[in-house]
């Protein structure tokens, strides 16, 4: 029995979704527009990087192809793929744009019902929220109560909390309520203690995460977030390939925060590093670890976390390089047999408005070592690559999604 191994490009989105504009998101396009805003110069930074965006691992798997499928747009698009290599955009059908959703719908449930919202008013959380949060979590007051991005609110009211002993509680146009504290001075085990109150009284609201936000730093020009992140969410609303591969006795090994995406359920283990390098080394690990019939399935949150939602265009350009640069050690470790995929969970296109994610198709490119490879075509839901991973590991069709490895599925 063969391997499969998934690894997300959290937020690496390449455009084009057909319901875009129903989102406020038409003409995003995450790696189009880092790949001109490089070409134009506007991609460099003194001691980062300079010059066009260089990603020649991905594109020998297809990520040039893949854009033209999903908007038109020609990266490197004739470069020869290597042999077993595949490519394919996909369009999410979930009805967020948020984390959960592209992860849920990537593992064969794609989510149809609407989470809930904060209002962008302040406040922003209902009165009766925050009453039990204070009461229940046993803290003197929050601070924030309304959407802003995770450093500036730090910044905001970091030192304020630290006098108070107040956490800072803010949330996003996604449907998550967000908890920052400082790891020694509130307590970093204290924090997970509020989250956990927390996510059992946003569940009424239908809120999809509550994430704990470590900090550290005594000062606004010291302040820091910590790899300690929490994320507590909603378990999905039906089996996932996941659970229906541990159910058979099949291991999971969750990479960085896919544990917390699925609130932990159809997971073997978990592996965490700070940083997308880190976590590249412990997917390394995983592969070598993995036996016939298992799944390692990671996420490089940093695409997202660092420089998406900071807009940080050189940044989320030199990620990218650098995790090119990495992806022949992956391929290395493939065996006749096995099945990986480069793929994201949405968009986050740093050269848009705001500081949100963008409502994007998805790359699909990956190999199938022994098989002929090439085009995919464009898939109608995330869902279609659990089914893929499903059928390859020999589980019965699921609810959601169609295989797309019959496609390629001619010998080299």
């Amino acid at each position: 029995m063969a391997r499969a191994f998934v690894f997300v490009l959290d937020s690496f989105g390449i455009g084009g979704a057909a319901d875009a504009e129903r989102f406020g998101d038409a003409g995003a396009d995450t790696f189009g527009h880092i790949a001109a805003a490089c070409t134009a110069g506007r991609g460099d930074r003194d001691g980062l990087r300079s010059g066009p965006l260089a990603l020649p691992n991905m594109t020998a798997l297809g990520l040039g192809r893949a854009a033209r499928l999903a908007t038109g747009f020609a990266f490197d698009a004739s470069a020869a793929l290597r042999p077993g290599a595949f490519f394919g955009a996909a369009q999410e059908v979930s009805s967020g744009k948020d984390t959960p959703s592209g992860h849920w719908e990537i593992a064969g449930v794609p989510v149809t019902f609407d989470w809930g919202y904060f209002p962008q008013t302040v406040p922003a959380f209902p009165t009766a929220l925050t009453e039990a949060i204070i009461r229940e979590g046993r803290v003197p007051g929050i601070l924030g109560d309304c959407h802003a991005s995770g450093i500036e609110i730090i910044e905001r009211f970091g030192e304020e909390h630290i006098r108070t002993g107040r956490p800072i509680c803010y949330t996003s146009v996604d449907s998550v309520l967000q908890i920052a504290a400082h790891e020694t001075h509130f307590g970093l085990e204290r924090l997970y203690e509020l989250c956990k109150v927390v996510r059992r009284l946003v569940d009424p609201l239908n809120i999809g995460r509550v994430i704990a936000r470590p900090f550290v730093g005594e000062t606004v020009a010291t302040f820091e977030r910590t790899p300690n992140r929490k994320d507590y969410a909603t378990p999905p609303p039906e089996p996932t390939q996941l659970d229906r591969l541990t159910e058979r006795g099949s291991k999971v090994i969750a990479i960085g925060k896919i544990g917390d995406i699925f609130a932990h359920r159809g997971i073997s283990e978990v592996r965490k590093g700070v940083g997308n390098m880190a976590m590249f080394d412990k997917a390394l690990g995983a592969m070598d670890d993995a036996a016939d019939g298992d799944f390692v399935f990671a996420n490089f949150v940093d695409f997202d976390t660092e420089f998406g939602h900071r807009r940080d265009v050189p940044g989320y350009a030199a990620a990218l390089e650098a995790f090119d640069g990495r992806i022949p050690e992956a391929l290395a470790k493939l065996r006749p047999g096995d099945l990986i995929i480069f793929t994201a969970d949405h968009g986050n296109d740093p050269t848009w408005r705001g500081t949100d994610h963008t409502r994007e198709r998805i790359p699909i490119i990956g190999m199938a070592p022994g098989l002929t490879g090439g085009d995919v075509g464009l898939r109608p839901t995330f869902a279609d690559i659990g089914a893929t991973v499903a059928e390859h590991l020999g589980l019965a069709p699921g609810r959601h999604g169609t295989p797309f490895l019959r496609t390629i599925a001619g010998h080299a």
